[in-house]
C-alpha cells in the first residue's frame, strides 16, 4: 500500500514512476475512484450530521409539545440516504483497495529507471571465474558421480521440479544451512523459527497477495498459503503493532524451506537445482526507523556478500533497474554467483529496502516519543543465503580432475573436518 496523499499531490510523478516498472499501469482509474470514495465519505458524514441535528430538534419539539411527524419523515428519508451512501462507500472502498494493493512500490531516486533488465548495473565484483584444465562437469553430472541427488525418486514422490538430497548431498546441504544460520546470528540477527504456512493477511502485508496468489501453493480448506520465502512470515511478525522507537532496529533471521509453483516454462539450462518448486533459504529481515533504512540496506548487502565470499565463490552485485525489482521493493541489489556448468551468473541473494510499503499494508508502526504520533517503520529483507544455487556453485567451482569436490573451509567443521567429497 502506498501513500495516497503523496500520489494525489504528485500524480504525474507517480505515473512516471509506475510506468518505469510496468508501462501498463494507469493511475487514472485509481485516482478517480479515490476521489469518489472521499466524496462519498464527506457526503455520508454530512447526512449523519444532518440526521443528528434533526434528532436534537425532535427532542426539543417533543418537550415543547409540538408535532414532530414531519421531522420524523425527514429523518426516515435521511436514514435511507445514509444507508445507500454507506453501502456505496463500502463498495468503492473494496474496489479502491483492490486497485491500490496491486500497485508496486515507488522506485527510490537512486534506482535506474528502465524496462530492460540488461540495464541492471554491476556495482561490485569479487574473485575471478574459476579455470579448469580438464573437461568440466555440471552439478547434475557431479551429483550422479558422487550419489548426491535423486531427482527421479523426488518426481515419484511429489512430481517434477522437486529436489531430493541424499548421502553427502544431504550432509553438505545441511552444513550450508547450519553455517548460514550461525553466521547470521553472529552478525546480530535474532533467530526465529516460523510457520511455513501463513494466512491471507500476512500474505497481503508482504505484498505477495493478492497479486501473486497463483505463484503460491494454497491450502484452500484452511485459507493458508505455503511460504515462497521466510520474508513473508517475518513480515507478519509485528502486524498491527506499535513498536517503541528505542527497540529499533529489529533484525531477524530465519531458515525455512521455500515453496514456489513456478508456473512458467523454463529451458533445459534450468534443470536440476537451478529452479525448483522447493528449496532451502535463510532470510534476514529488518525493521528500522525511516531515516536509517538506506544505511541498513548497505549493511544487509555487505553481510550477504561476506557470506558468499567466505565460501570462496566468485560473484557480482548488481543494482536492479525499476522494472526488475520485486513488487514491494524501492531499491534492490542482487548478488549473483558464477556457475561454470551453466556458463552464466545466477542470483543467490536479493537484498531490498521496501521502505514503508509493507508496513502500511500490515499497519506496522513505531512511536519515537511517548506522546508522538506513530509512524510507519521501514522494512528490509535479504537472502542470506539461498542454498540450492550455492550447492551448484560449490560443486561446479570446486570439482577436481579425479571427480572429487573440495569442501570450502568454513563448512568443514559441520562435516567432521572432511576436506573432500569423493565417490564411494
Amino acid at each position: 500500500m502506498l501513500d495516497m496523499k503523496w500520489i494525489r499531490e504528485h500524480p504525474h510523478e507517480a505515473q512516471a514512476a509506475f510506468a518505469s516498472r510496468d508501462p501498463s499501469i494507469d493511475l487514472s482509474p485509481l485516482l478517480d475512484l479515490e476521489k469518489r470514495r472521499r466524496d462519498l465519505i464527506t457526503q455520508t458524514e454530512q447526512l449523519k450530521a444532518e440526521q443528528n441535528q434533526l434528532g436534537k430538534e425532535i427532542q426539543s419539539r417533543k418537550k415543547a409539545g409540538d408535532s414532530v411527524e414531519e421531522l420524523l419523515n425527514q429523518v426516515g428519508k435521511i436514514k435511507q440516504q445514509v444507508q445507500e451512501s454507506s453501502a456505496l462507500q463500502k463498495k468503492e472502498e473494496e474496489d479502491f483497495e483492490e486497485l491500490a494493493l496491486a500497485l508496486p512500490n515507488i522506485p527510490h531516486e537512486s534506482v535506474p529507471r528502465s524496462l530492460n533488465k540488461e540495464d541492471n548495473e554491476i556495482v561490485r565484483e569479487w574473485g575471478k571465474k574459476p579455470e579448469f584444465d580438464f573437461e568440466l562437469k555440471n552439478h547434475l553430472e557431479i551429483g550422479e558421480l558422487l550419489s548426491l541427488f535423486d531427482f527421479e525418486r523426488a518426481a515419484k514422490i511429489a512430481g517434477a521440479g522437486f529436489p531430493l538430497y541424499r548421502g553427502m548431498g544431504a550432509r553438505l546441504e545441511w552444513a550450508l544451512i547450519c553455517y548460514l544460520v550461525e553466521s547470521n546470528q553472529a552478525a546480530g540477527y535474532e533467530q526465529i523459527i516460523l510457520p511455513y504456512l501463513v494466512n491471507e493477511e500476512t500474505g497481503v502485508t508482504s505484498g505477495q497477495l493478492p497479486k501473486f496468489a497463483e505463484d503460491m501453493y494454497h491450502i484452500g480448506a484452511d485459507g493458508l498459503y505455503l511460504i515462497p520465502t521466510a520474508e513473508i512470515a517475518l513480515g507478519g511478525l509485528h502486524r498491527d503493532e506499535i513498536i517503541p522507537g528505542d527497540d529499533l532496529p529489529l533484525r531477524y533471521t530465519s531458515y525455512s524451506a521455500c515453496f514456489r509453483r513456478e508456473a512458467g516454462t523454463y529451458g533445459t539450462d534450468e534443470r536440476g537445482l537451478i529452479r525448483t518448486h522447493q528449496f532451502n533459504k535463510t532470510e534476514i529481515f529488518c525493521l528500522v526507523q525511516p531515516g536509517d533504512s538506506y544505511a541498513e540496506l548497505e549493511r544487509l548487502r555487505a553481510h550477504a556478500e561476506s557470506l558468499v565470499e567466505s565460501l570462496g565463490l566468485h560473484h557480482r552485485t548488481t543494482l536492479l533497474v525499476s522494472s526488475d525489482m520485486a513488487q514491494g521493493a524501492a531499491k534492490t541489489y542482487d548478488i549473483e554467483v558464477w556457475l561454470p556448468g551453466q556458463d552464466r551468473y545466477y542470483e543467490v541473494s536479493s537484498c531490498s529496502n521496501c521502505e514503508a510499503y509493507q508496513a502500511r499494508r500490515g499497519n506496522i508502526r513505531f512511536r519515537g516519543e511517548k506522546e508522538g504520533k506513530p509512524e510507519f517503520v521501514h522494512t528490509l529483507n535479504g537472502s542470506a543465503l539461498a542454498t540450492s544455487r550455492l550447492m551448484i556453485g560449490i560443486l561446479e567451482c570446486n570439482q577436481q580432475t579425479d571427480g572429487s569436490v573440495v569442501v570450502p573451509d568454513v563448512l568443514r567443521p559441520y562435516l567432521g573436518g572432511m576436506e573432500r567429497i569423493e565417490a564411494q
